[in-house]
């Protein structure tokens, strides 16, 4: 789409607003959410859009800026767009850091982990709360607080630490209200190619099996491939083996790694933006592999939940380090398994357990604020799950309690920098950054204004069970997140009866604020009637039993 513009930079967002043109064209774009910035062209350059710059964004659209070569133009806004779109490059703090808005709700109040497994209903008889990593001593990547198996001590933690990938053991999720099945997560164990055992390790993962009081075995999950498992060895890791857990059985899931992922996404990219090829559009979406990712990722998800709640046994997840494919099958499980997760003040508790407190690195899968747009580091581990929780809400349309705008908007901020919610890699570096203190939280935007994010088709449904279709026939790919920005492409227009949901929740709020004027009006009318007709000693009265 060619127009002339004008150009605006703040330390937050890139704003163009279209001249000459009817419709008015609006292009806003937080600087967060910038991959890359190159110059288009030089001083010698000739011919129409040859000189300008060239932006890609880490939310499928590029732009391509053309600049007039005179007055150094490109130079000022290329270097204002890098210092504010790279902060972290430049010794700068991120925007959430200013950012003054004020909300009516507290995000940073919505999750509080003891009240989260007081809910669940924990501590019990066979699970503790421990401090043991309050100070992040045990496992830096943790959060503080850890629910572990009631017979295990901390000195037996410490031990298995020490045979786990970055001291990231096995802890609790979650735990099935009925059969105590429990979700388990941790990293890989250090087997190494001389296979190495440990004894303490081995012990503890018979405790865990043991809590559950069924007789089956513990069932592992390693969210690899056997492949990649089996090359884990050659530095260090590994799995755990039959000879040495002769309790547990172990099934690989055949999830591909961070960086198949990324070039996955690239191919995506290349497809829905800037051009749609209508002719090769399936093969060239299937060329890309996303919806078999998606696929994979769902299926291992309703592998850990059937087995928790059909099979009564105590499920352990894993895959090298924890942070990636582990909290994607953690959280999606916990999805399937528990209706409260599909609320919205539920779902931003899971994102904030599974995925934040948990360790995901947000800072290296997004790259905030950082220039370094090729670092290996990055992939779309995050914006996966969220695709994969809408693929849910597809085939569950009544299930979820938030709409695919509330799914959006997340995604959105993922990027933007604008909340402090995703800054960082883990717990002990946004206390050390005082991140809720001196930023604001993504969920005070969204609980501010929940009508635009509810689901007016939602049914509340206590303890059922969702297992979707993870069957390439029953996957979409998600047009409304990825194709928005295609300019050619025109967008799928809201649900009638939604859009009809949204227009009389705006006429009830209206209705609200003038019953609310007109109360106001009335408690006034009727104090000023009482107090010009009242004695003194009734005046004192009336003040004192408002005091």
């Amino acid at each position: 789409l060619r127009m002339f513009s004008l150009l605006y930079v703040t330390n937050y967002r890139l704003y163009l607003r279209s001249v000459e043109i009817d419709p008015v064209v609006i292009l806003d774009v937080p600087l967060g959410v910038i991959a890359r910035i190159e110059k288009m062209g030089g001083a010698s350059s000739r011919g129409e859009n040859s000189y300008g710059l060239d932006i890609t964004c880490k939310d499928m659209r590029n732009l391509r800026f053309a600049l007039k070569q005179e007055g150094h133009s490109r130079r000022d806004i290329f270097e204002i767009l890098t210092k504010h779109a790279f902060p972290q490059s430049h010794n700068l703090p991120f925007f959430a850091f200013v950012n003054e808005e004020k909300f009516a709700e507290n995000g940073w109040m919505v999750y509080n982990p003891m009240s989260e497994y007081r809910r669940q209903r924990l501590p019990n008889e066979q699970w503790r709360v421990t401090f043991i990593n309050e100070h992040y001593g045990l496992c830096d990547t943790y959060p503080s607080l850890l629910v572990v198996p009631y017979n295990a001590t901390d000195d037996d933690l410490k031990k298995v630490a020490a045979f786990r990938s970055r001291n990231r053991i096995p802890v609790l999720s979650w735990i099935h209200p009925e059969n105590q099945a429990v979700v388990m997560r941790s990293s890989q164990p250090l087997v190494g190619m001389s296979g190495k055992r440990n004894k303490d390790d081995e012990r503890y993962l018979d405790i865990i099996r043991d809590a559950n009081g069924q007789i089956s075995k513990l069932t592992i999950y390693d969210a690899r491939p056997s492949v990649n498992a089996v090359a884990n060895k050659a530095t260090g890791g590994g799995y755990e083996g039959d000879d040495a857990y002769p309790n547990a059985e172990l099934f690989f899931l055949d999830i591909h790694n961070i960086h198949v992922m990324r070039e996955s996404l690239k191919k995506l990219k290349d497809i829905v933006y800037p051009n749609v090829e209508e002719s090769h559009w399936l093969s060239s979406l299937e060329s890309t592999h996303w919806l078999e990712h998606i696929k994979l990722v769902l299926t291992g998800a309703i592998q850990v939940a059937d087995k928790v709640s059909s099979g009564k046994s105590s499920v352990l997840v894993h895959c090298s380090d924890g942070w990636d494919r582990t909290a994607q099958l953690t959280s999606l499980a916990m999805l399937m398994l528990d209706s409260y997760y599909r609320t919205i003040v539920g779902f931003e508790v899971l994102v904030q357990k599974e995925w934040i407190s948990f360790g995901h690195k947000f800072a290296s899968r997004i790259g905030h604020g950082d220039k370094n747009h090729a670092d290996a580091d990055r992939s779309p581990i995050f914006l996966q799950f969220i695709d994969c929780v809408w693929q849910m809400s597809k085939q569950f349309p009544t299930a979820f309690e938030f709409n695919e705008q509330f799914l959006i908007t997340i995604l959105d901020h993922l990027y933007s920098c604008r909340f402090g919610t995703f800054l960082y890699s883990c717990e002990s570096v946004r206390e050390k950054e005082k991140v809720t203190e001196r930023t604001l939280s993504l969920w005070s935007l969204i609980n501010s204004e929940k009508a635009k994010h509810t689901n007016p088709f939602y049914t509340k449904e206590l303890n059922r069970a969702l297992y979707p279709v993870a069957s390439m026939r029953h996957l979409e790919l998600w047009v409304n997140y990825y194709i928005r920005w295609n300019p050619r492409i025109r967008q799928q227009q809201p649900n009638p009866v939604e859009q009809r949901y949204m227009e009389l929740l705006a006429l009830r709020d209206d209705y609200m604020r003038r019953l609310e004027e007109l109360q106001i009006t009335n408690n006034s009318k009727i104090s000023n009637s009482s107090t010009s007709s009242a004695s003194p000693s009734q005046m004192m009265s009336h003040v004192q039993t408002h005091f």
